[in-house]
């Protein structure tokens, strides 16, 4: 009998070698299928470096010492069941995907990293060129970095980080916004966009479909702190809303999100992490790391399992939904 072949093996730009028609990640050892990254986090970071873009470099920090001090917290996550961990620091903020390879390996945990730039904190963090550069410009730079990797690593970004600010968009904003909505028709990368209040939310997800872009990709982060009107909205047109900021002083606010977004039938397009870490090179040791990775094990998921959260929406919430958000279709 002819032997059966039920999986293709293909070469799709970006990913090299994969399993064909099944939606696919890129790790930073490598792609993956979206379904493999298990229980994850969304948001969170190892290091980010604040001194500005026309400051930072690699120079600024020692990878063996920062691997010596957050090795630990990753192999905790590790022994609490977390196979993925999704690092938004972006290009200019400190953003360096060997770091993340070395960890990645020698903590078990999956890491994703991410192209794109951040413009919020009044642009301390872009690269002059964000400035000169047309939308189209600086989505080749980011499809570059997709197609080929990043700085010469061969590590290819599984997701596009911007940012914005608070208020009603700027055109330079708009800008980064429209290039990645251009950047994801060429590559299928899921734009993550740290956005906070709803105004400049609704302003980006009206960009997107003007460029012809469904919502679905959009990842509205920081949505924490906005009201349940807001989140609707925002699901109906089909974005991801991200409660990303949590914490040890937070974890009632977060409990009344997730029960309401429950309550309403909306934990479908929902996120969850807690932007925690880092390790700052600016500080002795890279500083005390405040924000902790373990709140959402150690307070919130026993907090809301007594008030009737089941396993199925904990897989929903950590496991289906990453999976969802993040997978690009071969």
């Amino acid at each position: 009998m002819k032997r059966r072949t039920f999986l293709k093996a293909s070469l799709v730009a970006g990913f090299g070698p994969v399993l064909a028609k099944k939606p696919l990640v890129n790790t930073v050892r490598g792609p993956i299928r979206a379904s493999e990254m298990g229980l994850t986090l969304i948001h969170e970071h190892i290091l980010v470096d604040f001194i500005g873009a026309d400051k930072t470099s690699p120079d600024r920090w020692k990878r063996p010492e920062v691997v010596a001090k957050m090795l630990p917290y990753l192999q905790s996550l590790r022994n609490l069941g977390v196979r993925t961990l999704v690092e938004c620091t972006p290009a200019y903020l400190g953003r360096d995907p060997l770091l993340l390879k070395e960890l990645s390996e020698k903590s078990g945990v999956q890491m994703l990293t991410n192209t794109g730039y951040y413009g919020a904190s009044n642009d301390k963090y872009l690269p002059a060129h964000a400035r000169t550069e047309t939308a189209d410009q600086l989505a080749d730079r980011w499809v570059a970095e997709f197609e080929h990797g990043i700085e010469g690593t061969g590590i290819r970004p599984a997701f596009l980080k911007i940012s914005v600010n608070p208020g009603p968009l700027s055109e330079l904003h708009r800008k980064l916004i429209t290039a990645a909505a251009r950047t994801h028709k060429r590559t299928g990368l899921t734009i993550y966009s740290h956005t906070g209040p709803y105004v400049p939310a609704f302003e980006q997800i009206e960009v997107l479909k003007q460029e012809g872009v469904d919502p679905a990709a959009f990842v509205w982060v920081h949505a924490q702190g906005q009201n349940m009107v807001h989140y609707a909205r925002a699901i109906r047109e089909g974005a991801w809303v991200s409660l990303d900021g949590l914490d040890r002083s937070n974890v009632g606010q977060y409990m009344d999100n997730l029960l309401l977004l429950k309550e309403n039938g909306l934990l479908h397009r929902t996120l969850l992490s807690h932007d925690a870490g880092w390790y700052d090179p600016d500080q002795p040791g890279g500083g005390g790391i405040d924000r902790d990775y373990t709140v959402l094990f150690r307070q919130l998921m026993p907090e809301l399992n007594r008030k009737g959260f089941t396993k199925k929406d904990w897989k929903q919430l950590l496991i289906d939904n990453p999976a969802k958000a993040l997978g690009v279709k071969s």
